[in-house]
């Protein structure tokens, strides 16, 4: 595939990168909320424009969004409906009932994205080995149904007890609904999350109907849209496990796009960290709206079967709608360069997590916005300049940055404007520290001698600082980095997990019995990636989630390759995992499997040389003034293409290229080195 097209739709930009032969042409738009197709179709245009490439031409797209992420948490989602058993009705209500914040009487907890009068219970039970106890009442799910037409339903989750062990109820009720209500879209729970634990599996089936239709007419309206200039190109979509996964299965499991943008930047920063042995990086990925933080060791971001939208209490794990779906483990707050900056109540500088976006975007904008955000504060400080803003594209107001950031902040606390943007910035920095500490110490990583890799339009201009903070001597901006998560999609490979419960205890467990399980997920897996995978080999990966029988969760383990004795080589994989953990295993205690995961994917890919050459030839800097927090200084402007692999240069300093700047403070220099990577370390 030699023309390639990667778009990636944030929260305020858009970015968009044609792949020609290993060269990339990049460029930002302001992502279009009424149809945010318009927004890649613009700068699809203008790319391909800038390549001289045309329309059929492409051989591939890749596409990574936000906009599930942004319905559920905006509650901007489809009209949804929750069939489930009788009886049950209220367990998205009850959740796990535990108090994540134990000292808070007044504890609040998410809303359910469905309320209490559109679930509807239906007649029926099934055994936790799948035998059907109660059977299904068709007159129920009719009524249902009846009740759905009426409330102008658009789509429907159905989730019934212990669907997993067998989906025979739930694929009737799919049926008759479909028959019923047709163009009203059917989420089961058993094809999308089929595991044990009814909350974890009911919020994540009605999650995805929540989103299903609207992703469904974007998906359909970009296609279309493609279409009619002329390219034709199979569309694959990031999915939030760090693979690609085929349009069809993005339309039938649209949940697993969460944090698909993200995920494409963790896979950049873990190939640029596997071609230079890196073996323990922090990820640092800041955009528009949000900061993502991700940790990678040996070349491999942190994987997990469970993720949370929407916390109501930042970083209280359990605060959130959880959903069990294949996701890149990592930690995400609103911290971008549209959070917006205020006073609270005890007259503190307050920074997110409500963003300007793009629509109207920071006051420097000039495109209606009043309230200063971080982007207005780092052009007060002189981190930007409002010239060169987005290549050019866009010309910041600094005027309407000051008066917002004076308005807003330095008159209600007596400063002056620049300490005003000062505190911004330093707020927004501490917030996302406190971030990645509290990251670190829920996985028991550790941050010291970690690479930081800063990529986003954002992350640049503020990595050092944060580097600092989390004692880091090392930041590495990567070429490209303004639109890093759309490069990480060129780099990703094509992916798809498949997961089971399957209940057995090591003690009773039979070799033949885990194969034809395994090979039943094999062909599942298989059946979504063979035609985009083409004849590109797959690389497959199977996980075993085991515990000590009576505990109450499980702990990844990798399967060991099949043969004699598997259950004595899963007891050995899981004590080792365990004492890396916790320190010590329980000798005699035995040991159960509740869950397996099968994945197959094309092999990794490390980022091409081609993509990443400097042009060299130095160049006399430009200059401005940088406020530290102290005064005002005098720094060079350097343009990153025109740097000369090797020479080392000291801040204070400003490294320009198209899509971001990155901000060398005072006791750090910089170099660009052969594959182009920008490299700052603390001055020795």
């Amino acid at each position: 595939m030699s023309t390639r097209l990667a778009v990636d739709i944030g929260g305020t930009f858009t970015d968009v990168v044609l792949d020609v032969g290993g060269v990339l042409h990049t460029t930002k738009v302001l992502t279009t909320y009424d149809d945010p197709a318009r927004g890649v179709m613009q700068g699809v245009a203008q790319v391909m424009d800038a390549a001289g490439v045309q329309p059929l031409e492409v051989r591939l797209m890749l596409h990574g969004t936000t906009l599930a992420t942004n319905a559920l948490i905006e509650r901007r989602g489809a009209h949804t409906a929750f069939l489930t058993t009788s009886g049950h009705r209220d367990v998205l209500e009850m959740a796990l009932e535990n108090r994540f914040e134990q000292y808070d009487v007044n504890v609040r907890r998410p809303e359910p994205l469905v309320p209490r009068h559109l679930r509807i219970p239906i007649r029926e039970r099934l055994a936790a080995n799948g035998d059907v106890l109660v059977p299904l009442d068709e007159s129920d799910v009719l009524e249902a149904a009846r009740q759905l037409e009426a409330a102008q339903v658009e789509s429907v989750a159905v989730g019934f007890l212990h669907a997993y062990a067998d989906p025979v109820h739930e694929d009737r009720v799919a049926e008759l609904l479909t028959a019923r209500l047709p163009g009203v879209a059917v989420t089961t729970s058993s094809a999308v999350c089929p595991e044990v634990r009814e909350y974890e599996r009911f919020s994540t089936a009605v999650a995805n109907a929540y989103v299903k239709p609207l992703m469904s007419r974007y998906l359909d309206s970009l296609q279309a849209q493609l279409t009619s200039i002329g390219m034709c190109a199979p569309i694959l979509l990031m999915s939030s496990g760090g693979g690609l996964t085929t349009l069809e299965a993005a339309k039938a499991f649209p949940i697993r796009l969460v944090e698909s943008g993200p995920a494409g930047g963790a896979q950049l920063a873990a190939a640029h960290a596997r071609r230079e042995a890196w073996d323990h990086v922090l990820s640092f990925d800041m955009g528009g709206t949000t900061a993502k933080i991700c940790l990678i060791d040996h070349g491999m971001p942190q994987l997990s079967r469970s993720f949370e939208i929407d916390r109501v209490y930042r970083f209280k794990k359990g605060s959130g709608l959880p959903v069990r779906i294949p996701v890149v483990e990592m930690v995400e707050i609103g911290a971008g360069g549209g959070s917006l900056a205020q006073v609270d109540r005890l007259d503190r500088i307050a920074v997110g997590p409500e963003s300007a976006g793009s629509e109207p975007g920071p006051a420097c904008y000039g495109l209606g916005g009043e309230r200063p955000a971080v982007t207005d504060a780092d052009l007060l400080l002189g981190k930007l300049r409002a010239e060169v803003f987005a290549g050019g594209t866009m010309t910041l107001d600094a005027e309407r940055a000051e008066s917002a950031v004076r308005r807003a902040v330095a008159q209600p606390l007596g400063l002056s404007t620049d300490d005003a943007a000062w505190g911004v910035s330093e707020t927004v920095d501490e917030n996302m520290a406190l971030a990645a500490r509290a990251h670190a110490s829920e996985w028991g990583r550790s941050l010291d001698n970690r690479t930081m890799i800063a990529f986003g339009g954002a992350a640049p201009l503020h990595a050092a600082n944060l580097a600092g903070k989390l004692r880091m001597s090392r930041v590495v901006v990567p070429p490209h980095a303004g639109v890093g998560s759309a490069v990480g999609f060129l780099l990703a490979p094509i992916s798809f997990e498949v997961v089971r419960s399957e209940h057995v205890d090591l003690r009773s467990l039979h070799d033949n019995d885990v194969a034809v399980l395994l090979e039943h997920m094999r062909r599942e897996a298989r059946a979504v990636v063979a035609d985009a995978a083409g004849d590109a080999a797959l690389v497959e990966c199977v996980r075993a989630y085991m515990r000590y029988v009576g505990q109450g969760f499980e702990v990844a383990v990798d399967v060991p390759a099949s043969g004699e004795g598997l259950a004595g080589a899963l007891r050995d994989a899981f004590e080792a995992v365990y004492r890396k953990l916790y320190g010590q295993v329980i000798p005699g205690q035995p040991v159960e499997v509740l869950s397996w995961t099968l994945s197959l994917a094309t092999a990794a890919s490390t980022p091409a040389e081609a993509m990443s050459t400097p042009t060299g030839g130095g160049g006399e800097p430009g200059r401005t003034r940088i406020y530290d927090g102290r005064q005002r200084r005098e720094a060079p402007v350097y343009q990153r293409a025109l740097l000369v692999p090797g020479i080392r240069y000291s801040g204070p300093a400003l490294v320009e290229e198209v899509q971001t700047t990155t901000v060398v403070p005072v006791g750090w220099e910089f170099h660009a080195d052969l594959r182009g990577q920008l490299i700052l370390e603390v001055h020795s």
